[in-house]
């Protein structure tokens, strides 16, 4: 067993200590009080006339409080002992269920909706519920504070509850368990229960700032929309076509027609007046060493790429064509979902990788957008961009700015208000001495280096 496990071992059993912090200070606090109101006068000293009253008035308060505490104590132990029975006789568990909401302008938040059939809430106390996810990480604990009721009925059925999940990287995570918790009145005793919980669960990408560009697809699958430039449409047989009567003969082939006694006649340039969809590439090819992938970060510029990437497509997606979103690596997602959503999807499920270059990966004759990030292959990057003109948009995402910063501002914070109390605020303080920035800077010089010299339209997200 190493490290890692034995840590996750003393933390997942430790769900199971019932004493709080709350529990140390209220003894505490209940053992200078009763010394303060049952500390016997000095003999020989006269009391003040008005400290018997006094007395008599914080006792009863003394008492009143402890009584109240007692019995929220009570009550949060018949609560547990009465659901431990229903799991036990009635299989009842807690159901978790997850959903994204959008609103109109807004970035997309991740739920959770929990609901604890037949249990009873403590008196004045609280149950709460916490998940395990992946690799033995574990969510904050959430309140089931509202009530569902039976229909037609003011009797309760379920205690429910419904909270923000904030979760560290932008992908699919899968539920390993859970557990429910029942608190007094001041948290002084927590009692758990463990919970079979399985599924998954994933956190879609946010929206950043964006600079719109001019976009026209390059694929025709129907002639319902029209497009402002026309699109060169490649003939048959590199552009040859046999003679026939009515043709030109200023445009027959007499090269061809010496060699093999055919008459050929070329076919001009067509173009096409129509386009129906605009396929969307994202690369997440990373040609960096393999002992980075699980680098703090990579996860981190694999965050802000994602945002990035579903940033341009939320953009584009607003305009009169259907998006096609070509993804880079195999992934299964529910097909009936709306396309953004789809979409969405894959992109949170998507990481970084080694095995399709982009050369295997974009169509230069049918993509119209192409994102790449600071880890895209400068070789790769340069052939592709040979192939394209001014119809291909590149949007190149600099991931190194996920850690841009003010230094004195950070060091600030760090030295004299705040620790760091995230992964990435801790990966900023320590970017500037990093071997990474300074391959992955230059890496991001020689990509706007190459954007510069091509003839695509390009930016900078």
């Amino acid at each position: 067993m190493n490290r890692k496990q034995i840590k996750w071992r003393i933390r997942y059993f430790l769900q199971y200590f019932p004493i709080t912090i709350n529990t140390l200070l209220c003894g505490v606090a209940i053992w200078l009080l009763h010394k303060i109101l049952y500390t016997p006068i000095a003999k020989g000293e006269e009391p003040p006339p008005m400290r018997p009253f006094i007395l008599l008035m914080g006792k009863m308060a003394f008492w009143f409080a402890v009584g109240f505490i007692g019995l929220s104590i009570l009550s949060t132990i018949f609560s547990w002992l009465y659901y431990l029975w229903l799991r036990k006789h009635k299989q009842v568990r807690l159901q978790v269920a997850f959903t994204t909401e959008t609103k109109k302008g807004k970035n997309s938040k991740l739920f959770m909706n929990a609901v604890l059939e037949g249990v009873r809430r403590p008196i004045l106390g609280f149950v709460k519920g916490r998940l395990f996810y992946d690799d033995h990480n574990m969510t904050d604990k959430f309140t089931l504070l509202s009530n569902k009721r039976k229909e037609q009925s003011l009797w309760r059925a379920a205690i429910t509850g419904r909270s923000r999940m904030e979760l560290p990287d932008i992908k699919e995570y899968q539920l390993k368990g859970g557990f429910v918790f029942f608190e007094d009145m001041l948290h002084l005793f927590s009692l758990a229960v463990a919970q079979p919980i399985g599924g998954q669960f994933y956190q879609p990408p946010m929206l950043e700032d964006e600079e719109d560009k001019s976009v026209f697809p390059k694929k025709t699958e129907t002639m319902d929309v029209r497009i402002e430039q026309l699109r060169r449409v490649e003939g048959e047989l590199h552009n040859y076509k046999g003679f026939e009567s009515g043709d030109d003969v200023r445009r027959i082939v007499w090269k061809v027609y010496a060699k093999n006694r055919d008459l050929v006649v070329r076919i001009p340039e067509m173009f096409e007046p129509y386009a129906s969809h605009l396929y969307f590439y994202a690369s997440f090819h990373a040609s960096v060493k393999a002992a980075w992938m699980n680098e703090g970060y990579l996860k981190e510029m694999l965050n802000y790429y994602k945002n990035g990437v579903w940033t341009v497509y939320d953009a584009l997606s607003h305009k009169e064509w259907d998006m096609r979103y070509i993804p880079d690596q195999d992934l299964t997602v529910q097909e009936n979902l709306p396309e953004a959503e789809k979409t969405a999807r894959i992109i949170s499920n998507s990481a970084w990788h080694d095995d399709k270059p982009l050369s295997k990966y974009f169509n230069a004759r049918q993509g119209a957008v192409l994102c790449v990030s600071s880890l895209t292959d400068i070789e790769e990057l340069s052939a592709i961009l040979d192939q394209c003109n001014a119809s291909t948009v590149v949007y190149f995402i600099k991931t190194s700015q996920v850690f841009r910063h003010f230094i004195a501002l950070g060091w600030l914070r760090r030295l004299i208000f705040l620790p760091p109390n995230d992964r990435l605020t801790k990966l900023r303080g320590r970017w500037t001495f990093s071997p990474i920035r300074i391959q992955v800077h230059k890496r991001e010089k020689e990509i706007e280096e190459l954007l510069k010299k091509s003839a695509v339209t390009w930016s900078v997200l």
